[in-house]
């Protein structure tokens, strides 16, 4: 894995609570290495599920994220320094700077979340979103590679 995305997304639970998805790309072969979901992922957070992404896959030379305030902190900086990987924060107002995350995004949005799934609990979202997760990296041809 040479070079990933992060992004987050949200949405909401049957009883009005807030979820949110950390979503990682490996950008060379479009995979979904991760989907994180729960109430709430703070830095360190990420960082747990960056040094599980390295123990699988060894240790990225670049990240790109956006400039939302999710990345902004010093924790993930400090991993990125820890590690020897190159962030790369795209322009603000510039989301095609990370077209393969916001392709993802635009996919598991209409496909996972929106209206297709009234997610009862964090428990059934995590489910739902993982069985979708493994449906589109193992079985779904990516475009982008004629596959």
């Amino acid at each position: 894995m040479d070079f990933m995305q992060m992004d987050f997304m949200q949405d909401v639970l049957a009883d009005g609570r807030r979820f949110r998805t950390l979503n990682v790309l490996d950008l060379v072969t479009r995979e979904c290495l991760a989907l994180e979901v729960d109430t709430s992922l703070p830095g360190q957070r990420v960082t747990r599920v960056l040094d599980q992404l390295v123990s699988w896959y060894g240790v990225p030379k670049q990240m790109s994220v956006d400039t939302g305030h999710e990345f902004a902190g010093r924790i993930l900086d400090a991993w990125a320094y820890a590690h020897g990987v190159t962030l790369h924060v795209i322009e603000p107002g510039k989301p095609t700077q990370t077209a393969p995350v916001e392709s993802f995004n635009s996919k598991f949005r209409d496909e996972c979340l929106d209206l297709l799934h009234w997610f009862g609990s964090l428990a059934h979202a995590c489910a739902v979103i993982q069985t979708w997760k493994e449906e589109h990296t193992t079985q779904r041809s990516h475009s982008a590679l004629k596959q």
